[in-house]
């Protein structure tokens, strides 16, 4: 999911919002919960440590990361960043949010909404708006295929119940298209490119994490944008429950830290890209350095979540239970935080 400004990794924006699976093991159950404290804080008192999954080489929080500059403003509020693990799909990541493994996690409203079907032990605080540009149905240039309605009877790679799975339903959706003309592949994002690079299926549902590269590469484009399709897939913040129970005010500081940082990073995107290497498999170059740039630039910021984005999270939960990826709609709203009510 990019979302740019987000807690995603990025190889592009969504790498928050700025998403390689969490890696549990790396987050361990370290036997300390959200509230451990080390050290001392402004004026002697404790230091609340927030556990983040390391942000990669790019996006807000690498940057951060790197410049110390979000230490610096979450020290103002007595705390500081454990970084654990690594940001990845937002499954895995409400998992260890459940278990006590790790306090902030990002993702997007549809992977969010499959998550709080279970037994959610999180809640939202931020949103990005929909990535219009960087996320879409993806094809391999020369395909034929040409339009949504040219993906009947052929087989397309999804994540599923996540923003892959919502892409596809809904542009078929728009486009008139009874979901069981298309065949919905199952498979992990980071899987993904081999098997559509294979051409083992026509097309992918995808997100700029994983679009960047492939429209970079020249070889690939979408047939169909987050805007072509009425995308109402934000980009969203979760933090434990009880860590914001327990610490508003870190949460808040963190969302200040974010909102400027994004803002920051969408008037010059490539100032946060490529943070700790311009080479390797986690440097983003050439032609794709150039659609990720232009991706962030167009993509949203950090905000709070409003009143109109509640009604868009709920048209979402409405359509999942509509097309059955959920049993019912899901009450996203009661897993919501209003920023500016936090002490």
């Amino acid at each position: 999911m990019n979302l740019p400004g987000s807690l995603r990794t990025k190889i592009a924006p969504a790498l928050l919002t700025v998403t390689a699976l969490v890696a549990l093991t790396a987050c361990g159950a370290s036997g300390a919960s959200g509230a451990d404290r080390a050290g001392k804080g402004p004026g002697g008192g404790s230091t609340v440590t927030v556990r983040i999954p390391d942000p990669g080489n790019s996006g807000v929080l690498a940057l951060g990361k790197k410049d110390g500059s979000l230490d610096k403003a979450l020290s103002e509020v007595g705390a500081q960043v454990r970084w654990t693990g690594s940001a990845g799909p937002f499954a895995p990541a409400a998992q260890a949010m459940n278990a006590d493994q790790l306090d902030i996690a990002t993702g997007s409203i549809t992977s969010g909404i499959t998550s709080l079907a279970q037994r959610p032990g999180f809640k939202f605080f931020t949103a990005v708006a929909p990535d219009a540009a960087g996320e879409g149905i993806l094809v391999r240039n020369g395909s034929g295929i040409g339009s949504v309605a040219d993906l009947v009877g052929r087989k397309v790679a999804v994540n599923q119940g996540g923003t892959g799975e919502y892409l596809l339903l809904k542009a078929l959706a728009k486009a008139g298209i009874p979901a069981d003309k298309v065949t919905r592949v199952y498979l992990r994002p980071d899987q993904t490119a081999a098997v559509f690079n294979a051409g083992k299926v026509d097309a992918w549902a995808v997100w700029a994490t994983y679009a960047v590269a492939e429209i970079g590469s020249g070889k690939a484009h979408f047939v169909a944008d987050g805007a072509a399709i009425g995308s109402d897939n934000y980009s969203l913040n979760a933090v434990r429950t009880d860590f914001a129970e327990q610490h508003p005010k870190v949460v808040k500081a963190l969302y200040r830290y974010l909102h400027e940082a994004s803002a920051k990073e969408k008037r010059n995107p490539a100032a946060y890209l490529n943070v700790f290497t311009d080479a390797g498999p986690t440097a983003v170059t050439g032609k794709a350095k150039a659609v990720q740039t232009e991706f962030t630039a167009k993509g949203g910021t950090v905000e709070p979540i409003g009143a109109q984005d509640t009604k868009r999270f709920k048209d979402v939960a409405a359509f999942y239970a509509e097309q059955k990826v959920t049993k019912a709609e899901v009450d996203v709203a009661a897993h919501l935080l209003d920023i500016g009510k936090l002490a």
